[in-house]
Parts: C-alpha cells; structure tokens; sequence
C-alpha cells in the first residue's frame, strides 16, 4: 500500500480501469488508459494474483487523454466518475470493448458492439445523486472502494442547479440525502438519517422529505407521476429510448399475451399494452409494493395490463400461461437461473432484455443459450456518461 510502480497500461476492464502486468501480477489501474506509461500508487493489496492501483502521473499519454473537468476526479477523491479523463468517443469505445469482451468470456459470443450517445452531450445529465454527510456535516460521495466522504462543491455530470438546496451544508453526519431533477424542472429532496441510537451509516430508515416527493417524468408517449426516489433512469433521454427500442423488438401482436418482469412504474408495460391493444393482456411483475401503486395509477387507462406484487420467479412458479413476447428489466445482478429457466419454460417467441451490468447479461445470455435462445441483435447505450455503467439492449429469439 502506497508505492509505487511503473506500469504499461494495458486493455480495459470492466468496472472503470484497466489491466497492467507488473513483476507478474495484475494490477487494475483507475485514471489510466490503454497503451500509457505511468507511474501507479497501489491503493489495494491484499495478495494473491492482483492489486488495485491509481495513475498519479502519466509518463506517456494517450492521444485520447483529456484534463478531467472536475478536480474532484483524481486519484484518491470522488469515486463517482470513471473516465473524465478520455474523450466521450473514447468513453464509448472502451465500454463497447468492455460489453464485447464480456459476452465473449461469459456467452462464447464474438460480437462487435457500438455503444451509442444519448441526447445532451457528457454533463448535466444525472438526474438522481445520493449524498452521502461526512462527520463535520457536509454532504459529499465516496472516494472509490471506501467509505470516506470526499465533501462536493458541486457536480459537472448532474442536472445543473439540482444539488444547490442539498449542498448547503449542516446535515446530521451519517445522514443521506437523495436527490432527483424530474422532467418538470422540479429538484426533490430526502434525508436519510441514522436510527437514534444507531452509529452513523447503519440503521438508516428514518426518512425526511424535506423538498417535493412525485415526481413528473415523460417517456413512451405518457405523462408518469412517481415516487420520486423510487425507480427510474438516471439520464434523462434514457428512459424514452430503451422504450423506443424495446418496442420495436418486441413487436407483440394485436390480442397477443406479453409480460413485463421487474416491471419498476410500468413503461415498457405501457408499451406492450398499446401493441396488444384492448384484447390483449400484459402480466407486470414488480417486487416494490410503492412502484406497482405507482404503476396501477398510471396505467388505469390500460385494463389489460395485470400487476403481480413480488419476486419474479415466485410469480412465475405459479403461472402456466405462455406469453408471446418477454420484456425482462432485471437489477445490476441479472436475472439469475431461476428466472431464466422460468421464462424459457414459458417458450415466448422472443425475449428482450434490458440490462445495466454487461457481465450479468452475459451470464444470462448464456443461460438462455442452454434453454434453445440465441442472442439476435444488440444494442448499447452511453446512459451514464463519465462513468464505466453502460445500458444494454438485447434481442433472444427461441431456436
């Protein structure tokens, strides 16, 4: 732990860094990029094959090294961005790499993968930050792999504006505090705050709303009012973009059957409801109780979308219907064996999964790939700019 080693900079890796070898080992270095010289401090050791380390001076440059435009992303301070230091091309190509490779390691695929801008350019784009306030009571995030609060001035990648009334300081420390930019031009506010009694940073269920709490979002052709910190995209273009293309390859029949799994408020719900028409019917599974209230009220004017509260493949273990279509949205983890076996029993004609983590699609992926699916189409989108996280758009069709 903190020294330093020359290192050649070899491809990236998933989760915001890049592969070098020194004296044998693998060292993962952050605020680094492929075919650089540099000079790492190792921040992380624990033995064995590899150690973590950040570029704390570059020896020979990338063509597409940039200066950062927040002084905050430098090594050892905020964790919340990735890659301020390439171009937003060069962003691009290093996530595209990152999905390729993994659906290679992880599927067998070999695949060539763009991964494509979303309306508004790198910054001002994060529409929901949670803060967390560091023991002198000013709100802040995390350095990388670590529970210290680097406290924050202001952020370049969020919805300008957004954070003005969190950032004022004089928070209980140990509190959080979520914030979300809605589509209204309304900020939404929450504190977070330690149980009485509890030691800051555990216990944390006593919620405030101090600013707002529904929010107003616009996708898929519908006016949304939600729970303002449950799910939603972070981009604001995101959200009417993967319904677009969800849409298309879904392509559920007038009268058809379809369902929505981890359908969060109902967008792509929605969308299977317009296609299948008043004859149809869409099951939305949804594990968050305030979501499908969210959900039931806004999709009132759509009779025949059905909301089934609770964990995916409990819901499925007891259906023996066979939809059409499948729009799966799982978390970060994927959707799992269980749900993937369930969803294949079902036989649907086409499955489209929307995915937030590329080695979890990939793991899924291949777990249709057992059950007669093959992957059809692909696309990637720069949801989170700045960032490693890349938003993914995939097409299964049964054999």
């Amino acid at each position: 732990m903190g020294r330093t080693v020359e290192a050649e900079v070899g491809p990236v890796a998933h989760g915001g860094h890049c592969v070098s070898r020194v004296e044998g080992r693998v060292v993962f270095v952050r605020h680094a990029l492929p075919g650089e010289l540099v000079l790492a401090e190792v921040t992380e050791d624990r033995g064995g094959g590899f150690c973590r380390a950040d570029a704390v001076r570059v020896l020979r440059s990338s063509p597409h090294r940039v200066e950062p435009v927040c002084p905050l992303a430098a090594p050892g301070l905020c964790g919340g961005c990735d890659w301020q230091h390439a171009t937003p091309q060069a962003q691009r190509e290093l996530k595209a790499q990152v999905v390729a490779e993994q659906l290679r390691r992880l599927a067998g695929l070999d695949l060539a993968v763009e991964v494509e801008a979303l309306p508004g350019g790198p910054l001002g784009w994060r529409s929901r930050v949670r803060l967390v306030v560091d023991p002198a009571g000013r709100p802040g995030l995390r350095a990388h792999r670590s529970h210290r609060v680097i406290p924050l001035a202001g952020c370049p990648i969020s919805v300008p504006g957004a954070l003005d009334e969190a950032l004022t300081g004089g928070w209980r420390p140990g509190s959080e505090l979520e914030v979300t930019a809605d589509a209204a031009g309304r900020t939404h506010l929450r504190e977070l705050a330690p149980a009485r009694g509890g030691a800051a940073g555990r216990g944390r269920h006593r919620a405030r709303q101090i600013q707002g709490g529904v929010a107003v979002q616009y996708a898929a052709g519908r006016e949304w009012r939600i729970a303002a910190h449950g799910f939603w995209q972070v981009h604001p273009a995101a959200a009417d973009t993967l319904a677009t293309v969800v849409g298309e390859w879904a392509g559920a029949r007038r009268g058809g059957r379809a369902w929505d799994l981890y359908a969060g408020v109902g967008l792509f719900a929605s969308v299977l409801a317009e296609q299948v028409g008043p004859g149809g019917e869409v099951l939305a599974v949804e594990s968050g109780r305030r979501a499908v209230a969210d959900g039931e009220a806004n999709l009132a004017d759509l009779p025949q979308v059905t909301w089934r509260a609770g964990r995916v493949e409990q819901v499925l273990d007891q259906r023996d219907d066979r939809p059409e279509v499948v729009v799966l949205d799982p978390p970060r983890k994927g959707a799992g064996a269980a749900v993937v076996e369930a969803v294949a029993r079902a036989t649907p004609d086409r499955v489209v999964y929307v995915a937030c983590d590329p080695a979890a699609l990939a793991r899924d992926v291949a777990t249709f790939a057992g059950h007669g699916y093959s992957l059809a189409r692909l696309r990637a989108f720069d949801a989170f700019p700045m960032t490693h996280h890349v938003e993914c758009v995939a097409l299964l069709t049964r054999d």
